[in-house]
């Protein structure tokens, strides 16, 4: 194919699990609809597809009409349909059994729901490491495409890209394209021209060169401002007519028929690696803009090119690191797959093979790569995927509970490292309740999840510094715009809430539960707000802990002798989980060694996640039961015994009962934060917390009792309501 040049179109179509249902519906009416309706005038032209499981899912029950469309374009030839990991997970986040697992899952089902020959998969964000190699061809698979600049780390040069090469791992060999940087730059912003023209410079340097462009359907209408520009405007359809303009010289197809009909180029080993842009997102705040100053003052060196390709930045896998909350989800999907795991191989007998089967459903979607990082979009940062994970994975959770034999009322206590780091964690479990307590680390109730609504109360997110502030604080004062990207063409920025500068704010500890905080006496709610006030040092020092047991009851005890200015104190917290009081947690403070006679002021914070702000329907309440307004309302209220949330949404109430009556101090946990389309504030948590002012007593001991009840009364009477008018519509029909 002297003069001649492959190309191949490949888009990956994804929404993320616990993507709202509007979100779907204006990707399909924005994106992938028209996208099909342009393809269907262009029978000649081939192009390679990916959808991930969710929004696969999701189609064939709200678009049954489109999957059937898309079947047909397989079985006519014109569409080559991509696998991969059912729910789109980074694969060096999950482990091996479920990286194979999750590939041949979906792998079966695309060949059964569309009648597709599944041999090539699409790497979620196109994160590689080399042992994914043998795990990919266990599963089935025999190609996938990574960037160039995987192939450029491993010290290629870009004239030696144009095609696909081998790599093995263990004997098992796999063919890998190396997509192009400068196509996914191209499409669709450039001309069509333009993008030909990138082809023929291609065809007149070399001979049967192979150029793949792999990047986001979504970018072909549903990114902001796209729709005009590809189908209102004609771009697609211009760029569809000029490859057939030009199909003499090149031609338009898939990987399976290159993979069939071309040599591989050579054998590469591919290191640690993902798009460019994904290496500097993992990189901590400060190094991150280190490095993108480091690219910015050496770009106009003459040897800058060269260069370029030995630069690099950041490993995915330290977004645990960077980001403790994506790393407290990741160790509790790891501890959901080692359960699983264990208990298919204690199910030898086969007694619960449909519960472990919807287990294993459960954790799969709780892997979704989303919300386990951060970057150009909201990811971590959107509570509603965070939800959508934890929901998934108490759902399988208490599915494998089911399978293990769990009826009725029950509780248990373990002990173990949950959280991966070095230090032993405690877990209260019950029919009703999960609390995780760390007392390596404040002695925080950093976890609980309520398994009739699938929700954990304490999928929090601390408040803290991205590089991107450093924009918003340039730009203060620029009038609100809910239109377009976080950044506009002319170099300005959007922001969907106005004074988004004045709200950045960084979180000094982890805003979880049961942390304790010395106060300096008669600090204001606004000082202690502003992060001021600490005179202790207890907010996360390390408490020695001992568990108990038995068949009704289950409660950890964790002890800290630490600093209140000059003197040393002593606060044991004992936290309580029976078997008939399964939605109660009965905490017990005793804190001693007081000096007789001194003024203090003691507070307890609690944060409570997944209750959305600003909606009529989720509000606070006092011990008189009156709405004190809703969840972003500040509030410091005078002496009560209750402080209550309701969300009736979620058709949850939470109450924090005292046997000391006191003020309680409410405020919003809001981030700022970067999404598709702007920047804009997002509400994390309600922190609540009781605070007492008190004189120490003469034996320098003081006590009180907290009870946090977690009433799902709302919740179980709508799920009946459901399942009545579902049987009797059943009945009917």
């Amino acid at each position: 194919m002297s003069g001649q040049v492959r190309l191949i179109l490949t888009l990956h179509n994804h929404q993320p699990v616990g993507n709202f249902d509007g979100v779907f519906e204006a990707a399909f009416q924005d994106s992938y609809a028209p996208f099909l309706n342009v393809l269907q005038d262009f029978p000649d032209l081939p192009v390679v597809l990916h959808f991930s499981g969710s929004l696969l899912d999701w189609l064939a029950k709200n678009h049954p009409e489109y999957v059937a469309r898309v079947r047909e374009y397989v079985q006519r030839g014109q569409i080559e349909i991509l696998g991969g990991p059912y729910y789109e997970p980074i694969l060096s986040a999950i482990p091996r059994r479920d990286r194979i697992g999750q590939i041949q899952f979906y792998k079966q089902h695309l060949e059964e729901l569309l009648g597709a020959e599944v041999r090539g998969m699409w790497v979620p964000e196109r994160v590689w490491e080399q042992s994914f190699a043998g795990d990919i061809v266990e599963a089935g698979i025999e190609y996938t495409l990574l960037d160039d600049t995987h192939f450029r780390n491993a010290g290629l040069n870009e004239d030696e890209l144009n095609g696909y090469f081998l790599t093995e791992e263990s004997g098992r060999l796999l063919k890998v394209f190396a997509g192009s940087e400068r196509l996914r730059y191209l499409i669709p912003y450039a001309d069509p021209q333009d993008v030909i023209g990138h082809c023929r410079q291609v065809a007149e340097r070399y001979q049967n060169a192979v150029l793949i462009f792999g990047d986001d359907g979504e970018k072909l209408g549903a990114w902001p401002g796209s729709n005009d520009h590809v189908y209102r405007d004609g771009w697609l359809r211009r760029f569809f007519t000029a490859l057939r303009e030009n199909k003499h010289w090149l031609h338009v197809t898939t990987l399976a028929e290159t993979v069939d009909r071309v040599s591989p180029l050579g054998k590469v080993y591919l290191p640690d690696a993902s798009y460019r842009e994904m290496t500097e997102w993992a990189l901590p705040t400060e190094k991150q803009t280190d490095y993108r100053n480091l690219v910015a003052s050496n770009q106009q060196r003459h040897d800058w090119h060269a260069m370029r390709q030995f630069v690099r930045a950041g490993f995915w896998r330290n977004f645990l690191v960077k980001y403790p909350e994506a790393n407290e989800m990741y160790a509790r999907m790891i501890q959901i797959s080692q359960k699983l795991d264990q208990a298919v191989i204690a199910d030898s007998v086969g007694t619960g093979p449909q519960l472990l089967a919807e287990a294993r459903r459960e954790l799969y979607r709780g892997q979704c790569n989303c919300p386990y990082w951060h970057g150009a979009f909201g990811g971590l940062y959107l509570p509603h995927l965070r939800n959508a994970i934890y929901g998934s994975l108490i759902s399988a959770d208490s599915l494998l509970e089911r399978a293990a034999g769990r009826r009725g009322r029950w509780v248990d206590g373990q002990v173990s490292d949950f959280n991966l780091d070095a230090r032993k964690e405690i877990c209260l479990s019950g029919d009703r309740l999960v609390a995780f307590l760390t007392p390596g680390k404040g002695g925080h109730l950093y976890e609980l999840d309520v398994r009739q609504i699938r929700t954990n109360l304490l999928a929090t997110l601390n408040r803290r510094p991205e590089p991107y502030h450093d924009r918003i604080r340039q730009h203060a004062g620029q009038a609100v715009s809910d239109v377009g990207g976080g950044v506009d063409p002319n170099g300005g920025v959007r922001f969907k809430q106005p004074d988004l500068d004045r709200k950045l704010q960084y979180d000094p500890w982890p805003r979880k539960s049961l942390v304790d905080h010395f106060l300096q006496p008669g600090l204001s709610h606004d000082q202690f707000i502003d992060g001021h006030g600490e005179i202790g040092d207890f907010v996360e020092g390390v408490y020695l802990s001992r568990i108990r047991r038995s068949s009704e009851q289950v409660e950890a005890t964790m002890v800290r002798e630490g600093r209140l200015g000059p003197y040393q104190v002593k606060i044991s917290k004992t936290v309580l989980l029976e078997a008939q009081q399964g939605g109660t947690l009965e905490i017990h403070y005793a804190l001693e060694n007081l000096p007789a006679g001194l003024p203090f002021h003691f507070g307890v914070e609690f944060n409570f996640a997944a209750m959305a702000a600003g909606a009529h329907d989720r509000y606070y309440y006092d011990g008189e039961g009156h709405n004190l307004g809703t969840l972003e309302s500040v509030h410091s209220t005078s002496a009560t015994s209750r402080m209550g949330l309701v969300d009736e949404w979620l058709g949850l109430d939470v109450s924090l009962d005292v046997s000391k009556p006191t003020g309680f101090w409410t405020q919003p946990i809001q981030t700022v934060s970067q999404s598709e389309s702007g920047y804009e504030l997002v509400h994390q948590s309600c922190s609540v917390m009781p605070h007492w002012e008190f004189i120490a007593p003469a034996d320098g001991r003081w006590t009180v009792k907290i009870v946090l009840s977690l009433d799902t009364s709302a919740a179980q009477a709508r799920e009946l309501a459901e399942r009545s008018m579902s049987r009797l519509a059943a009945s009917a029909y």
